[in-house]
């Protein structure tokens, strides 16, 4: 497609027969972005370097398979009912203990064995006065992966110019907790690794984690330590220092605590690709963006084009609240309650490339 707009195609089936669709969303400026109704993943997103040639940004794979095998590490994906760890998978809410589902150890993690990302989501493409877009919507049941409620969720993906917006909304009819997130992998240079990429985070603390990356209720300031990213920073600089927080995670694998005056639409984070020239900019509502520098990846995975993807072949930027903040009142909160409506936004920008 060279104008605005939206295409659809068959992208499989679900072992039951359930038929996956994906979706290629043509913007202006020459980004595009290809959507599955499976968990919401962004199989692609091209952009144009400093001399007009479009390149995939993120890690994934070219057909279905590869997003049901049980070692995808949540490419592109919706991630829910809660992104990010939730210690030893329970919360105590309304005066009665939650049991979730363990699935990283004695811990939760991204929703649980069957979260978001395993779900078809219902699809609903167009074209807005902002760009092309689409609309997914799921309901969760009572008692999904052990969380309380019917929780209704819409996640909308818009492709402005220049820039992919991504809405979150939800209601419940009884109280639950909820953080909503992408956790789409980047590599701004379209191959290699992303320990040359320079990065910045707006962000003067971070919350520190014990074993099993749990945080510990600090939040500690980055002044003096290998997480002051308030200028930009080479990833690969400081991430394999003797520092007993990288030791923890195998690098960076943390949430910063997003500097802010007021809640709103906050730039949180900014990503150069040194090869490409391409720059992402981060804006965010949310309290927290969390940076996994790609450690747990093993080059056992194949993707597009058979490209093993080695440790630390792509980096996340999830917008997000705070982990474990179900079982941390210091936290701000993720309680949704009947009545209230949920509203997260983040936007993925993408600034023209200057030549070198």
């Amino acid at each position: 497609m060279t104008e605005p707009g939206i295409d659809q195609r068959p992208f499989g089936a679900l072992p039951d027969g359930t038929p996956v669709t994906l979706f290629t969303l043509a913007g202006a400026g020459g980004l595009t972005a290809a959507i599955t109704d499976l968990g919401g993943a962004v199989v692609s997103l091209r952009t144009p370097d400093a001399a007009g040639r479009a390149a995939d940004v993120v890690l994934g794979f070219d057909g279905l398979d590869g997003y049901l095998a049980r070692n995808n590490p949540y490419f592109g994906c919706i991630v829910g009912r809660y992104g990010n760890r939730i210690a030893r998978g329970r919360f105590a809410l309304g005066g009665r203990e939650h049991e979730l589902a363990c699935n990283d150890g004695s811990h939760h993690l991204h929703g649980g064995v069957r979260g978001f990302d395993k779900a078809v989501w219902a699809a609903r493409p167009g074209v807005t006065a902002d760009g092309p877009a689409l609309e997914l919507r799921h309901l969760s049941r009572d008692g999904d992966e052990g969380y309380p409620g019917n929780l209704s969720v819409a996640v909308t993906y818009t492709l402005l110019a220049g820039a992919l917006r991504i809405d979150y909304e939800a209601t419940t009819d009884r109280p639950t907790h909820l953080n909503l997130t992408n956790h789409s992998y980047f590599d701004l240079d379209g191959g290699g690794s992303i320990l040359d990429h320079e990065l910045a985070i707006h962000a003067s603390r971070f919350t520190v984690v014990g074993p099993g990356l749990i945080p510990t209720g600090e939040l500690r300031g980055v002044a003096g330590t290998p997480f002051d990213f308030r200028a930009p920073a080479r990833v690969g600089d400081r991430i394999d220092l003797a520092d007993p927080q990288l030791a923890l995670a195998g690098g960076y694998d943390h949430n910063w605590v997003v500097d802010r005056a007021g809640p709103g639409l906050v730039p949180c984070a900014r990503l150069r690709g040194p090869r490409s020239g391409r720059v992402m900019e981060v804006l965010t509502t949310e309290p927290g963006v969390q940076f996994y520098a790609g450690n747990f990846l093993d080059g056992s995975l194949r993707g597009k084009g058979g490209r093993a993807y080695p440790r630390r072949a792509g980096l996340c930027l999830e917008t997000q609240h705070f982990p474990d903040s179900p079982n941390r009142p210091e936290f701000p909160s993720t309680v949704l309650r009947p009545g209230e409506r949920y509203r997260s936004t983040t936007i993925y920008r993408f600034p023209a490339p200057r030549r070198a």
